[in-house]
């Protein structure tokens, strides 16, 4: 079959490959104007349209196929353009201009392949079921997702970027996590020895086993688990399952089996346009190879991608002349950065080297034989440095006097390179090539924030790793201009939070009506300014939120203080300190929710929720909650949600001090506490970690000396490893230190801002918080100890509160005359507890059948 429209004089396009770099071809031959010329039409192996797999790893954070796909569907509904999506391209007919397929073949006049590449798996005798696993697609991640269930141990097969990355999702699906890389080092490719054992030393700290220069022999039948990874020797290893990132190689093989020109090392050939051995045929992305090397990141692809783009949409595109490999990762929340020649391999190269092994934090800066110009760096434990270093080594900016201030620490090296430094060509997007001076035009046409600039140019919108650099280019240019960068809130408030937070603090203000007069504009407030402001308020104050004044200012949870879900009904999270509960508790939980057929799940957090309440019923099962003892988990507010503890050495052989009474210390100490963002805690009683304490914001670790405290961690959708903030802390210094960190989080933290964000946009970093908080650098301590006793002196659950009033009660109605439920929620059960009724099966619901 050949799908040519006789009655058009349109030209055939076909693309190969629905991928990252196939899709930016597809979006440039559009912006180009190319459907004037062609019908394209597009076909992908996979069943979802292309997706971002640079965020791949956080499919297992909770991310679904559509929210990281590359652009909405409705892309592929343009008139002349046709995606065939689970249809994979067989074979190439050459001289007849078709790709053969299993629904017919297809006619081309020109055809770009972007058939990306493929998890290489050595050949090793037993790989094979969950031994032979790869992380690669979505499909390969939900297949981990099955193989994890039930399992106890996982084990990746390669100590590069995506291995890592499948260690780290591993971690997160509760494994015990392992790497094996058959190189002396993990990242060979971008790190020098150096590099590669500070990145060894830091990812064992969280917990995943590295095992360098093994080779794995075969797999066999393990005997405590499922599989034994025999390497060369007597050494072994066994797992319940292995996922193998050893490296990839270009899927070639429509190439190679219809005659078109190979690289030396595979990969289809192609010259600086991107062409191949045919002239009709275009290869872009991981399967091309230029001058016989392969490009495994997107940029390079997306470079092609444009090239080829422009050539067919009658424009003259900039050649591809190979590509700058940089890059700037974070992996298991540990910051890596490779730039240029990383390893000094250019003749005559110089090398300064900073390494600090108590925080196992590594930089080299690699320059030339002059002296003059950077060449390359490797960064390990802190990619703060990387923009700047980045800049000078592709612009050739000249170096100070001495090149090593450049990776010394904070306050010991050279200052930052300004935006002003930077010359028009300076790449500040590589993965949609967007120059400052691409910035600045966009700015001379109207932009007038980053949203406009982004929206304009496309900068920060691959990766994200240029965000920061882009947001100093433009509030420098903007400024340059005279135009006012400007920092409101919104348009109520031409403040940023932390100075309505001052405002709130210093003059006492109590209530939004009253900073509104006196700092803002306007009668009402937004969306924006009064969820900010009544948060600030219940930070400083700490009343009621279900006061009448404030009450207004909540976003929906806290306005019926539970967590509304997806069918209109409320989830209710008593809270449980430290994962500690009787047996009383426990049953009184039980029967409350046995009473109001609530569906039950225990958290990650050691709490139990109970889904399913109708709005009107909240106060009822929360009466009886809190007769039972219990009180609100603050689940719905941005506030303290929990602190998770392990048994400690009450009971485990292992722990060294009362890691449960430490974490009911804190919970009851901190319960209540409104903040920028949640907060989540956790205590450990030893090292074994098994609390996770270095992934929440603030985390406890017990010494035989005391306690070890680590901050600004976060396991959610963008994790980032814990620091080690204080070592060996007696009990009171440890909550002082905790009391003045939170104080100072929320006076400076913007809105909705974890303290991951914050702590990253610190100037001066991590030594600068230990100055304020264990130095008193600023000498604040005694006053955000006195704000946040405050606050602990003002606790009140707030459901007791509000049962204790009934004007509040009033607000829990579903309909304002009568006490019933809503007719139109349904339920069904599943699993011996009842669930929300989806759509399709709303038909198998009785008409007759009250709402439950």
């Amino acid at each position: 079959m050949n799908s040519t429209d006789a009655s058009t004089d349109k030209q055939r396009l076909i693309v190969v490959g629905n991928g990252m770099v196939g899709h930016h071809c597809v979006e440039q031959l559009l912006a180009g104007g190319a459907l004037a010329h062609y019908r394209i039409e597009v076909f992908g192996e996979e069943a979802q349209r292309a997706y971002d797999r640079v965020h791949l790893s956080e499919y297992f954070g909770g991310r679904d196929a559509e929210s990281l796909a590359m652009s909405a569907a409705s892309l592929y509904e343009e008139e002349g353009l046709t995606l065939h999506l689970g249809c994979p391209v067989l074979g190439i007919d050459r001289e007849a201009r078709e790709v053969i397929t299993a629904n017919g073949s297809f006619g081309y006049d020109k055809l770009v392949l972007a058939t990306g590449s493929y998890p290489f798996v050595p050949p090793i005798e037993g790989a094979e079921g969950d031994s032979r696993l790869v992380y690669r697609t979505l499909d390969d991640l939900d297949g981990i997702r099955a193989a994890a269930q039930g399992k106890r141990r996982g084990v990746v097969v390669g100590g590069g970027l995506l291995g890592l990355e499948a260690a780290n999702a591993l971690k997160s699906l509760g494994l015990e996590a392992h790497v094996v890389e058959f190189a002396p080092r993990l990242m060979p490719v971008q790190l020098d020895d150096f590099g590669g054992a500070a990145l060894k030393q830091r990812i064992e700290d969280l917990g995943v086993g590295v095992h360098l220069s093994k080779a794995t022999q075969s797999i066999s039948a393990g005997s405590e688990y499922r599989y034994r990874m025999n390497f060369a020797g007597d050494d072994f290893l066994e797992t319940d399952l292995i996922v193998f990132s050893a490296g990839i190689r270009p899927q070639d093989a429509l190439a190679r089996a219809c005659g078109l020109e190979l690289g030396p090392r595979g990969g289809i050939d192609i010259n600086d346009q991107c062409l191949t051995s045919d002239e009709n045929i275009f290869a872009i992305g991981e399967c091309a190879a230029w001058n016989g090397s392969i490009f495994g990141l997107v940029a390079p692809g997306y470079q092609m991608a444009r090239l080829v783009a422009a050539q067919l949409c009658g424009q003259e595109g900039q050649p591809f002349l190979g590509a700058d490999m940089s890059t700037k990762l974070k992996l298991l929340g540990v910051d890596v950065g490779s730039i240029g020649d990383a390893h000094g391999a250019m003749p005559g190269a110089k090398s300064y080297r900073y390494i600090d092994e108590a925080t196992s934090s590594y930089r080299r800066l690699v320059v030339s034989a002059d002296g003059k110009q950077v060449l390359g760096a490797v960064l390990v434990g802190d990619n703060s440095y990387y923009d700047t270093l980045l800049q000078y080594a592709q612009n050739g900016i000249k170096l100070p006097e001495d090149p090593a201030s450049l990776i010394m620490p904070a306050g010991e090296g050279a200052p930052a390179l300004g935006a002003d430094a930077l010359p028009d060509s300076a790449t500040i997007c590589s993965c949609h090539n967007v120059s400052k001076g691409a910035i600045c035009s966009a700015i001379d046409s109207g932009c007038t924030d980053i949203a406009g600039v982004k929206a304009c140019t496309k900068a920060a919108s691959g990766c994200g790793g240029c965000a920061a650099l882009l947001k100093q280019v433009v509030e420098h240019e903007l400024t340059a201009r005279g135009v006012e960068v400007d920092k409101s809130l919104c348009e109520h408030f031409a403040y940023t939070r932390q100075e309505l937070y001052h405002f709130v603090r210093v003059e006492g203000i109590e209530s939004f009506e009253a900073l509104l007069a006196k700092h803002g504009k306007g009668h009402v407030g937004c969306d924006i300014c009064k969820p900010a402001v009544g948060s600030i308020l219940a930070s400083c104050w700490n009343q009621p939120i279900m006061n009448p004044s404030l009450v207004p200012l909540q976003d929906t949870n806290d306005t019926f203080m539970a967590n509304m879900q997806k069918n209109g009904t409320y989830s209710v999270v008593p809270r449980i300190p430290g994962g500690e509960i009787t047996p009383d508790g426990l049953i009184a939980i039980g029967a409350v929710a046995k009473k109001y057929d609530l569906y039950t799940k225990i958290t990650g957090g050691q709490r139990i929720d109970l889904f399913g309440a109708q709005l009107h019923e909240l106060p009822d099962i929360w009466g009886e909650l809190i007769k039972a003892g219990f009180e609100t988990g603050h689940a719905y507010g941005k506030s303290t949600r929990t602190v998770k503890s392990c048994v400690g050495s009450t009971w485990c052989r292992y722990g060294v001090q009362d890691s449960v009474k430490m974490a009911l210390d804190i919970e009851h100490r901190y319960k209540g506490l409104r903040s920028p963002h949640k907060l989540k805690f956790a205590v450990s009683g030893c090292t074994r970690e098994c609390a996770e304490a270095q992934s929440k914001d603030i985390g406890v670790i017990a010494t035989e000396n005391g306690w070890n405290l680590y901050v600004c961690g976060n396991g959610g959708m963008r994790p980032r490893h814990a620091e080690l903030f204080a070592t060996d802390l007696d009990d009171a210094t440890l909550i002082r230190y905790i009391d003045r960190l939170l104080m100072f989080y929320i006076r400076t933290a913007d809105k909705l801002q974890r303290t991951s964000v914050w702590r990253e946009s610190l100037e001066g970093g991590l030594d600068y918080l230990k100055a304020v908080v264990i130095d008193d650098s600023l000498g604040l301590a005694a006053e955000l100890e006195a704000q946040m006793q405050l606050v602990v002196d003002r606790y009140e659950c707030e459901w007791a509160n509000a049962l204790q009033d009934e004007e509040k009660l009033k607000r829990f109605r579903t309909f304002v005359n009568e006490h019933g439920g809503d007719p139109a929620i349904h339920f069904v059960r599943e699993r011996g507890q009842r669930r929300p009724a989806r759509a399709d099966e709303l038909h198998l619901i009785p008409v007759t059948e009250e709402a439950v």
